[in-house]
């Protein structure tokens, strides 16, 4: 099962139990103290796919929740039951430990089916652009991550960002002319 939107939660292992229960891009809050950059990515994913909030059912699940909500309107919410998120020695609450089972109820009622964009920016097109394999593809990259408001990656996490966050190629033409613009006038 795809899910459409992109799902938002607190952490790495939080993804890695998401990706067990569905095929689905997350933004990781690392935590509760939500930065500004974090917000900046939601809110784009929220224009472009829509944004599922799955945090651990806990207080600081809760101010990650409100934080991403008040900053950005719109977002759907699914929510896990604690018992459902109950380590199984009963001494750790959170996504991470939820059953495949209980994240796919959780997601039930606020996810769609997706088809992928039919126009989609490949590995080839990053490294003939010099985003990849270069001298300057970490300055590139950083750079196009800033036109694009969505941060810096390494090659691969750029490719699925790009594709997270459906930028389209003359998005990224655009973007790309305005590096190597910045490039030269340095």
């Amino acid at each position: 099962m795809k899910i459409k939107e992109v799902i938002v939660v607190e952490g790495r292992d939080d993804t890695v139990a998401v990706k067990r229960a569905v095929d689905a891009d997350t933004i990781e809050t690392n935590g509760s103290a939500v930065n500004k950059s974090c917000l900046e990515r939601i809110a784009l994913a929220k224009e472009r796919r829509g944004v599922i909030i799955l945090t651990d059912p806990d207080y600081p699940g809760e101010r990650i929740r409100k934080i991403v909500s008040q900053a950005v309107p719109g977002v759907k919410h699914a929510f896990l039951p604690k018992a459902e998120a109950i380590s199984k020695n009963g001494d750790d609450l959170g996504v991470e430990n939820a059953s495949i089972e209980a994240i796919k109820e959780a997601l039930k009622n606020v996810h769609e089916t997706y088809e992928e964009p039919l126009e989609t920016i490949t590995w080839d097109d990053l490294h003939a652009a010099g985003l990849i394999g270069g001298p300057l593809s970490k300055q590139r990259r950083e750079l196009l991550g800033v036109h694009l408001k969505i941060g810096y990656a390494n090659g691969k996490q750029l490719l699925k960002r790009l594709h997270a966050f459906h930028i389209t190629e003359q998005e990224f033409k655009v973007a790309l002319i305005r590096v190597y613009e910045e490039e030269t006038n340095e």
